[in-house]
């Protein structure tokens, strides 16, 4: 694939830009978008139109949309990624040896990122940004959902790399949508050095089957809200409602709630009042199908997905013990919250729940690269090498030793 050897070929003199030129090109490239924003919106449009007409998902139509308000967060995401501290360089430990040998360890790119998306013309420039920022290229292969969208951002930043000089193969988005496509990109060990997949389970599953490259999955979002018996009820209705309403498309939205038995008669009817105010329907077990009318009797398979949509899966437990073991049971790893005043219940909740965020008094929502510091992210990892949660440059890096000697030698 000639576009991974040109890539290839730009990592090596990447991995040595300076600090001040990567930041230059990030804020032009910011400058750059925000002048694109009507072109950009323009072609999303035509995207999204052809979306409806395919019939796909809405949760899938939600996340392609841009808007000027969408298209202004990704220029503000650009101008916080490139203010911050470059992670290459880093020098992590230092260790002098009784022989003499001064050894360092550094933060250094990975080399060739290969960023598999579907929907979500806004990882374009997440991605764009994040692999600049940690000395990587980057090779973007999004859905045919989202061409067009993409094009034209592709357009925008690529001005401000062609200005600043950067090597042909910085970045590169591969029109090439296809399955068969795929399968090329992700058996090239020699030319790229991470593949991470961000999109339905079934595209990431398939990827991971058959990838030679090492894979970080972007994984569905099962994700959990526990009402805890020593909760403050106000705002654990305000929890519970962000997180599924505010954007149930995402995959850090609320998909089961957990209710201590001891909160049912006074709790339920509050968040159910609102969540039928909101169009969200219900799916509960036999406790809470008793006391909601309308509700639909859960089943197994209720736990286990992720709706992406106006539907919540609501259950009762005994104890911050059973809410535990129902998370790490059919929870994905990504993100779950304890709602509680109770800070004993709180520290066994974050301790013993297996995800790679763990919320207290929060909503799941804020599980994402803007509000955790990163600027963007490039995904949630819920897998747990090499990173783990929402990736941000630094996680886009591995580490080297440079070794200092004075003619040591080996006996």
């Amino acid at each position: 694939m000639r576009q991974a050897v040109l890539a290839k070929k730009a990592s090596r003199a990447l991995a040595v830009l300076s600090s001040d030129v990567k930041q230059r090109v990030l804020l032009a490239m910011a400058e750059s978008l925000a002048a694109s924003s009507a072109d950009i919106v323009f072609h999303n449009e035509i995207d999204v139109e052809a979306a409806r007409q395919a019939g796909l998902p809405s949760a899938m139509i939600e996340r392609l949309v841009l808007d000027p308000k969408r298209v202004q967060g990704m220029v503000d995401a650009l101008k916080e990624i490139a203010l911050q501290k470059d992670p290459i360089g880093e020098l992590l430990e230092t260790t002098t040896r009784p022989n003499g040998l001064v050894i360092e360890k550094v933060r250094v790119p990975l080399g060739v990122i290969a960023m598999i998306y579907e929907s979500r013309p806004n990882v374009t420039v997440d991605a764009t940004a994040l692999c600049l920022k940690s000395g990587n290229a980057v090779l973007l292969r999004g859905g045919s959902e989202a061409i067009n969208s993409n094009r034209a951002i592709i357009k925008a930043l690529s001005k401000a790399i062609a200005d600043a000089s950067l090597p042909e193969g910085t970045v590169q988005l591969l029109d090439d949508t296809s399955r068969e496509g795929v399968m090329e990109l992700i058996r090239l060990p020699q030319l790229v050095d991470l593949v991470i997949a961000r999109g339905s389970e079934d595209m990431i599953l398939h990827v991971m089957k058959h990838a030679t490259v090492p894979v970080l999955g972007h994984g569905k979002g099962v994700c959990h809200v526990y009402v805890d018996e020593k909760a403050d009820l106000g705002m654990a209705e305000k929890i519970a409602f962000n997180a599924k309403v505010q954007r149930p498309g995402v995959c850090n939205a609320m998909e089961t709630l957990l209710i201590h038995e001891a909160l049912l008669a006074d709790f339920l009817p509050c968040i159910v009042t609102l969540y039928k105010e909101a169009g969200v329907e219900i799916r509960g077990d036999e406790a809470v199908c008793r006391l909601v009318p309308g509700a639909t009797a859960a089943t197994e398979e209720d736990w286990h997905t992720e709706y992406s949509d106006l539907i919540v899966s609501v259950r009762h437990v005994a104890s911050v013990t059973e809410a535990i073991q129902h998370i790490n049971r059919y929870g994905s790893g990504h993100t779950d919250a304890i709602i509680t005043q109770d800070a004993a219940a709180a520290q066994q909740f974050l301790l013993n729940v297996d995800s790679a965020a763990v919320m207290h008094n929060a909503s799941t929502r804020m599980h994402d690269g803007g509000v955790f510091g990163l600027g963007a992210e490039i995904g949630v990892s819920t897998r747990k090498l090499h990173a783990r949660g929402t990736m941000g440059a630094r996680e886009l890096t591995t580490t080297k030793y440079l070794v200092h000697g004075t003619g040591q030698i080996r006996q």
